[in-house]
């Protein structure tokens, strides 16, 4: 038996059995080999047409115990070992309950397919709970959502092992969290690369979710555009007033250039992933600062596939209802367009657990624990911030109150003092965006109010 994740769930083939003659889907999910059948209540599956082409797929391979010993009737280590999987670049561990942690150590190491040599083993970082949507919201409580790592960048790779240690106490069985339930190796393949072009803007359309995902942006760029291109102070002060034409003439506004920004087209974007239609906040009063976690040990070429990667990994994985940061951006510091519903709309994202209402998120992609992150990196935050901050007249030295949603650091409700420019670690108690990006973030907010005119 094998498992194929597919938009929302599994399909369960057998071996020697097309898939295709159960269902109609597309050939770049089908004939992936894993592990053992999927759990009944994770076993659904959304069908597409043949005709429908699926950038990229997801392999779910159960964890199983790796040794005798038993907490409560649970082992504590489990992991998998497969070198008959399908091509796969970036990879993560899920888990049933979203409101569960994993507190242990997740170790892997993988087959290039390339050179066939296998990497040492890696760290994978447990600590993501908090990411994602706000307590009570729609996309939290739609019962599709997954505990998980964080995502691990690995490049193009066609074997892998992983394990799974709860933390040690000072005796067998002492001490220890148990692992949570349905541990699952999650293997991505980000796909076909992004597209050099669109259609024509003269093209007939059609209502589909790629058509939505490209009008959005429409004050800023013609339709179905790969980029929308950077503008000189004068035009972007131009083009604020003319998106602000019907309200109440303002003085000469505080807003940065409009930096050239990747659109989700431009990345490679598959729209049929996400839930269908956008979920918008009333402004945007702050920006949090994040790191992916992913790994620093990409190309600046591959970041667009590393994008579509840590999307099909939130949707699909993890079942959130479309990336959850607004915006990426890769080490050479170009900036690409996250979460759907438009560059300059304030799209709710689900990036800092209790803040994602009325701010955004930005991720830098790699890790920066004990990694400088490139100065072309923080570059480009400053810049994304004093245009996207600009829009909403808010000035990156200031401060601003957000309430909160809940978490581990602010009850449900109270009022916080935060920074408008903030690391993730200021509204949850987290390491996240790194400590080496965290203390760039000072340089960042005065750069960002100096390209604004402050």
């Amino acid at each position: 038996m094998f498992n194929i994740r597919g938009m929302r769930g599994f399909l369960t083939c057998s071996i020697g059995v097309t898939c295709a003659a159960a269902l109609t889907l597309p050939p770049a999910v089908l004939n992936v080999p894993s592990a053992a059948a999927a759990p009944a209540d994770r076993a659904t599956t959304t069908a597409r047409p043949a005709t429908t082409a699926l950038s990229g797929s997801t392999q779910s391979l159960p964890l199983t115990p790796r040794t005798r010993e038993r907490v409560l009737g649970q082992a504590p280590e489990q992991g998998a070992y497969s070198t008959d999987v399908r091509h796969f670049s970036l990879l993560g561990v899920s888990w049933d309950d979203p409101r569960t942690e994993l507190h242990g150590r997740v170790q892997v190491r993988t087959r290039s397919a390339a050179t066939g040599h296998w990497s040492g083993w890696q760290d994978v970082d447990t600590h993501n709970a908090d990411h994602g949507a706000d307590p009570d919201t729609a996309e939290a409580s739609a019962g599709r959502a997954h505990g998980a790592t964080a995502p691990l960048w690995v490049g193009d790779s066609d074997g892998v092992d992983v394990r799974v240690r709860t933390e040690a106490g000072p005796g067998p069985g002492i001490g220890r969290d148990l692992l949570p339930a349905g541990l699952r190796l999650e293997l991505v393949d980000p796909g076909d690369e992004a597209p050099s072009e669109g259609p024509p803007a003269d093209s007939p359309r059609t209502d589909t979710e790629a058509d939505s995902a490209a009008t959005v942006n429409a004050d800023l760029v013609s339709f179905a555009a790969t980029e929308i291109p950077a503008l000189s102070r004068e035009d972007t002060e131009r083009e604020f007033r003319e998106l602000n034409a019907a309200a109440a003439p303002l003085a000469k506004p505080y807003i940065g250039p409009r930096p050239r920004i990747v659109t989700r087209r431009g990345w490679g974007a598959d729209e049929s992933l996400r839930e269908k239609g956008f979920v918008y906040t009333g402004k945007v009063k702050a920006a949090f600062v994040h790191h992916t976690a992913s790994g620093n040990g990409y190309r600046c070429s591959e970041a667009p596939s590393v994008i579509r990667s840590i999307y099909r990994y939130h949707v699909v994985s993890m079942g959130w209802r479309d990336i959850g940061y607004n915006f990426l951006v890769d080490k050479c510091g170009a900036i690409y367009e996250g979460r759907a519903g438009g560059a300059a709309k304030a799209v709710r994202g689900a990036h800092t657990l209790g803040f994602n209402n009325n701010s955004m998120g930005i991720a830098v992609i790699g890790t920066f624990g004990s990694h400088k992150p490139p100065a072309a990196a923080v570059t480009a935050v400053a810049k994304l911030t004093a245009w996207k901050l600009g829009l909403f007249g808010a000035n990156p030295k200031g401060k601003t109150y957000l309430k909160s949603g809940g978490g581990n650091l602010y009850p449900k409700g109270k009022n916080v003092r935060l920074n408008v420019i903030s690391g993730h670690r200021d509204g949850y108690a987290t390491e996240c965006p790194g400590a080496k990006l965290y203390a760039k973030l000072g340089s960042a907010r005065t750069s960002s109010a100096h390209l604004q005119g402050r």
